[in-house]
């Protein structure tokens, strides 16, 4: 017998949790300009586990061909890529009614 959900109580080769929950997170994307001028994109609101914020975060930087780092629980990209973000979360699984672009 397969193990179940704690959450929905479906088995978990059937659960939607996950994706329900990425569906139904804030995502903020803004801008900061950093020392000398440098233009950082700044990712936050993400409620997920570590290694998946990881893959996030580097399919985001493979995406937009661009340097980036973890900082706690943000994701901060070289440059500005905030337009480029918000096209981009649809195909890793979050709403773009979701995405917040300041």
């Amino acid at each position: 017998m397969s193990e179940t959900c704690p959450v929905c109580g479906l088995p978990k080769e059937l659960c939607m949790c996950s994706s329900v929950a990425k569906e139904q997170q804030k995502i903020v994307v803004k801008a900061v300009k950093r020392r000398f001028g440098k233009i950082t994109t700044v990712i936050e609101g993400f409620d997920v586990k570590e290694d998946e914020f990881k893959a996030i975060a580097k399919q985001l930087k493979e995406k937009l061909a661009c340097g980036g780092t973890i900082k706690g629980k943000t994701i901060e990209l070289q440059g500005d890529h905030r337009q480029k973000v918000k096209t981009l979360m649809p195909s890793l699984g979050f709403s773009t009614d979701s995405v917040e672009v300041r």
